[in-house]
């Protein structure tokens, strides 16, 4: 119930606007945003723009279901409706006690939300709501009803509307409304209802039962079956076109026992852990995620550091490299997109703005890297909590029937931090380690953003729906949730505390492991998954035998209501990266080598062990520990890259727990030996060497014949191939050749990256004007209050020519008099006001000097001092007493 019905009735949604209070208003400003963008000028301009069909369609879509039913209630409610009718219809003619319960919170929002005013015993719907939820024929309404009595008859014939009154057992009337009245009256009394039906052919409320909870429209012959001619002669059935009959609401409301709804959902449905773990093992597992993501965006950006894809033409990454890159991760391509998109997003690759434009690593990215690892895992993961940037939708179709394709555009959907911050907080809002099914977290979602329109099974077509599956395997891959349950660093990445310590109810065990959450491969979600990476598996320290040993927990913040401001994701980012970082391995300063040519990492490596070794040797496997194999490319790499075979020996020395095998040491010296005793320049290109002998070899090889080499000199051979394709048919044919530069010095192929020119990370779209804070929406109330007065403030008879709301006029004499007089009385006035930019308004001033063709005056619409031309002073008049 509400305090308004003690007060006098307001007669419009401005009056009931006026009538609230500042926390009041600063609730409806704060849940509908659009509202202040700009700032009204007074209560009144708020009311109009509250009931604009945008702003009224953005309302209703942010309703949770029963609030939205309340709402469709009312709209087949009469208008103004009482309370107890809303009742009735929302609980029935049994009064369905939680239903009844729930009602006044649901009514209570939709007053917040200025979408419902009055008071209990006259609540009145906002227009514009009631035309977009009210039964229509062009838009049949949720709740299943259709017209009323009045409405489907208002076309039909006086004399029909009598037959039909006669035939009912009503007495005659002398005019159809009066008819129509008592029809109405007839099918909206219980009692009266109950006999007429029960004299009903069988037939005949089988045709009813089909009809009542809608759609209530049907088809009918010409010659309709008498068990249809039964219905209609009694208006149980109204033709409302040639062949089509509808069902009269006020019908259609006795058969369903007052309901307007088949089935109200007061209650949001819970979401109850499925599984429990221990939350030792949930951390542990999300920490091994999470070292898994900072080692698989690495690999993406050092295989791209020379260097990545071209750009499409229309922007975005092609397939055929998409492909390219998940095979190079070894991950579905569903996965590789999220990988790139997420580094994409975090502005650690960019085009490089290139002719050929391709993608690359930023600067950015090279910062990220001197970075401890917790810190590196907090800005992907709330880079991925923010961003608009769907991967999911890669491979599907925009509006206009094109493919969506990695890093192009149209994949920003605004709805996505939202709907991963929502589904993030369901888990938060779960007894530490349990982890609830897919459908729970959807079905929950559903009834807190209901879909408009006609209910739509499995939500294929529901973005919120996919967003929430791509959230819940995205959570997983990155390390926020652990075996689909929130980990402790997942929480304070949300600014959420630890739900009270207690058991876990479960279907099974605390050891049970969760499947992996699906992920589609395009917007339809078809069940393929997100598998955690086949050579990126988890490293020992992260395994099930961690469990016994519990991690400390620190003291979080409470959970915010929605997504934090940025500081205060700041503040949260920096509080998960500090419960991350025991969790993760600290990196080694050695490798084992062994006698097979290979070298063992049992975990991850310090930065400067790895980039080297990652020029010295090949990776051949991946997981716990990475195994390294030395090949006489890897090794000529090194040389190439400025290493003398003095430099490997002692690195691999200085790195190495085991001896280096002599295998290894013989490789080495081996390729070094033959390393740039072939020399390649450009002539186009040309080869020399001291050893004429070798070049006769050479050329006498019939693999060389591609590269149409000739003999210049003894120790010269030309080509007309570029100096690149040489050195790799060289190298193909078991040589080691060096490049040279045009000096004669040989050129050190150095592992330098490139890198785009500084980049900025995309901005996220926003999902509508942002939420004000509590500063804006002070100064915005604080004007919209002093703009109001102005408008509203009764004024002293006077010669200004004021009719309606216009502003007053005087003539300039006496605009000069009266503000003269108020200075020297302290009065407040009344002015209209026009800018230089012709804008007129209407401000309530206390004159304090007028000088010089300009008044100083304290300006109460604006709470400051102003100053304001003489000339721009259309006209003035005084207020009432006591009206400041």
């Amino acid at each position: 119930m509400s305090d308004e019905k003690t007060a006098a009735a307001p007669r419009s949604l401005a009056e009931a606007l006026r009538a609230r209070d500042d926390a009041s208003l600063a609730a409806l400003l704060r849940s509908r945003p659009d509202l202040i963008t700009p700032v009204p000028t007074d209560l009144t301009q708020l009311a109009t723009r509250a009931g604009t069909r945008a702003s009224v369609v953005r309302a209703l879509e942010r309703l949770d279901r029963f609030a939205l039913q309340t709402a469709e209630a009312l709209a087949v409610a009469g208008d103004p409706a009482t309370y107890e009718e809303l009742l009735g219809l929302i609980a029935g003619d049994a009064q369905d006690p939680p239903v009844a319960a729930a009602l006044p919170r649901a009514v209570a929002t939709l007053r917040e939300q200025a979408l419902v005013w009055g008071g209990d015993d006259r609540l009145r719907l906002v227009r514009t709501a009631r035309e977009l939820l009210a039964p229509s024929p062009q838009h049949p309404s949720p709740t299943g009803l259709g017209p009323t009595v009045r409405e489907a008859t208002s076309g039909m014939s006086p004399g029909r509307i009598q037959e039909i009154v006669t035939t009912a057992g009503l007495p005659s009337t002398h005019d159809s409304v009066s008819a129509v009245d008592s029809l109405t009256a007839l099918f909206t009394d219980r009692r009266r209802m109950a006999a007429l039906l029960a004299g009903a052919p069988a037939d005949s409320l089988d045709v009813l039962g089909r009809l009542v909870w809608g759609p209530p429209y049907g088809q009918v012959t010409p010659d309709p079956a008498p068990r249809l001619r039964w219905l209609l002669d009694r208006g149980l059935l109204l033709p409302t076109a040639p062949g089509t009959v509808v069902l009269p609401r006020e019908v259609a409301l006795h058969l369903r026992e007052g309901r307007a709804h088949r089935a109200p959902e007061p209650v949001p449905p819970a979401v109850e852990p499925e599984v429990a773990h221990r939350p030792q093992v949930v951390d542990a597992t999300a920490a091994g995620q999470a070292h898994t993501a900072l080692a698989t965006v690495e690999e993406l950006l050092k295989d791209w550091d020379e260097g990545g894809p071209n750009v499409l033409r229309a922007g975005g990454l092609s397939v055929r490299d998409l492909k390219r890159t998940a095979v190079a991760l070894d991950v579905s391509e569903p996965v590789a997109a999220f990988w790139v998109e997420l580094a994409y997003a975090a502005g650690l690759l960019a085009s490089d703005g290139e002719a050929d434009e391709r993608y690359a690593a930023t600067p950015a990215y090279d910062e990220w890297l001197e970075r401890p690892p917790a810190e590196r895992w907090a800005l992907l993961a709330e880079t991925w909590l923010t961003a608009t940037r769907t991967p999911g939708l890669v491979g599907g179709r925009d509006a206009k029937d094109r493919a969506l394709s990695a890093l192009g555009p149209g994949l920003d959907r605004s709805a996505a931090p939202e709907v991963r911050h929502r589904v993030l907080t369901l888990l938060a809002g779960l007894p530490e380690g349990g982890a609830p099914s897919v459908e729970s977290v959807l079905a929950r979602l559903r009834w807190e953003r209901p879909l408009r329109g006609p209910q739509r099974a499995p939500d294929e077509d529901d973005l919120r729906g996919r967003l929430a599956r791509w959230t819940l395997s995205e959570a997983e891959l990155l390390g926020v949730t652990g075996r689909g349950a929130l980990s402790a660093h997942g929480r304070a990445l949300l600014g959420a505390r630890p739900p009270a310590k207690g058991g876990v109810k479960a279907r099974s065990s605390t050891t049970a492991a969760t499947p992996a959450a699906p992920v589609p491969t395009g917007p339809e979600g078809a069940g393929d998954k997100l598998p955690v990476h086949k050579h990126h598996r988890a490293p020992e320290a992260f395994r099930p035998e961690t469990e016994a040993q519990p991690q400390p927990r620190q003291p979080q913040p409470d959970l915010e209501p929605g997504p934090l401001s940025p500081s205060e994701q700041a503040v949260a980012s920096a509080a998960a990266a500090r419960l991350l970082a025991p969790l993760l391995p600290e990196p080694l300063d050695h490798v084992l080598l062994q006698a097979d040519l290979t070298a063992v990492a049992p975990g991850p490596l310090r930065r400067p062990l790895a980039d080297t070794l990652g020029v010295l040797a090949d990776v051949e496997s991946k997981g716990g520990a990475t195994v390294y194999r030395f090949t006489p490319g890897s090794v000529r790499r090194a040389l190439d890259a400025g290493r003398t075979a003095s430099d490997l020996h002692a690195f691999l020395a200085a790195h190495s727990r085991t001896p280096v095998p002599q295998p290894l040491a013989y490789l080495i010296d081996d390729v070094a030996r033959r390393h740039g005793h072939l020399r390649v320049g450009a002539a186009s290109a040309y080869v020399r060497c001291d050893d004429d002998a070798l070049l006769n070899e050479i050329l006498a090889d019939k693999r060389s014949a591609g590269l149409r080499l000739r003999r210049l000199a003894p120790t010269v051979l030309a080509t007309q191939a570029d100096s690149a394709t040489l050195l790799e048919g060289l190298r193909a044919m078991g040589y080691a050749p060096a490049a040279e530069s045009a000096e004669g010095d040989v050129l050190i192929a150095r592992a330098d990256s490139h890198r785009t020119p500084p980049r900025t990370a995309p901005e996220p779209v926003p999902d509508g004007p942002p939420a004000p804070d509590a500063t804006l929406l002070a100064a915005a109330i604080r004007a919209i209050r002093a703009g109001d007065l102005a408008s509203t403030a009764p004024r002293k008879p006077t010669t200004a020519q004021v009719t309606g709301g216009e502003l007053p006029r005087t003539s300039s004499a006496e605009t000069l008099a009266t503000m003269q007089a108020a200075v020297l009385t302290g009065e407040a006035l009344w002015i209209g006001y026009v800018n230089a930019e012709g804008a007129a308004s209407q401000r309530v001033i206390a004159p304090i000097r007028v000088e010089g063709g300009f008044v100083t005056a304290y300006d109460h619409t604006a709470d400051e001092v102003r100053t304001y031309p003489l000339h721009r002073v259309t006209g003035v008049a005084e207020l009432a007493d006591d009206q400041i």
